[in-house]
C-alpha cells in the first residue's frame, strides 16, 4: 500500500525560541513547519510531507514506511548495568511480580 502523508507521525510543539508552533514528522526528521497557530503548523507540515512524497515517487526514491504501518513484535532487548539489573530483580521479587512485569509497569 502506498504511504499517504496522513499516515505519518506528527508532533506540534510551542517553541519559545521561535515564538511560534513548530510541527515535525518522525519519519522525516529534517522537515519542519513553523506557524503562529497549532492548526496552521500541523496542516503546513502535512502539506510539506505531501510534496516530499510526490517528489520522492517521481524520483523513484525509497519512501519511509510510516510508524503506523510498521509491524512490532512487542519485544526489545535492553542493556543495563548489572547492578541495576540486580536492583530491579530484587524489587520485582519483593513485589511478587516478574522482572518483565515490573519493567513494563515502569514504561
Amino acid at each position: 500500500m502506498a504511504s499517504r502523508a496522513e499516515d505519518y507521525a506528527y508532533r506540534v510543539l510551542w517553541s519559545q525560541e521561535d515564538g511560534a508552533y513548530v510541527a515535525t514528522v518522525a519519519e522525516f526528521p529534517s522537515l519542519s513547519c513553523v506557524e503562529e497557530s497549532q492548526a496552521d503548523a500541523f496542516f503546513g507540515i502535512v502539506n510539506v510531507v505531501t510534496a516530499v512524497l510526490e517528489d520522492m515517487r517521481e524520483a523513484g526514491e525509497e519512501i519511509p514506511v510510516p510508524y503506523s504501518n510498521r509491524h512490532y513484535s512487542g519485544k526489545f532487548a535492553l542493556r543495563i548495568p548489572p547492578e541495576k539489573h540486580r536492583q530491579l530483580a530484587i524489587e520485582a521479587a519483593e513485589q511478587h511480580v516478574s522482572l518483565n512485569q515490573l519493567v513494563v509497569s515502569r514504561l
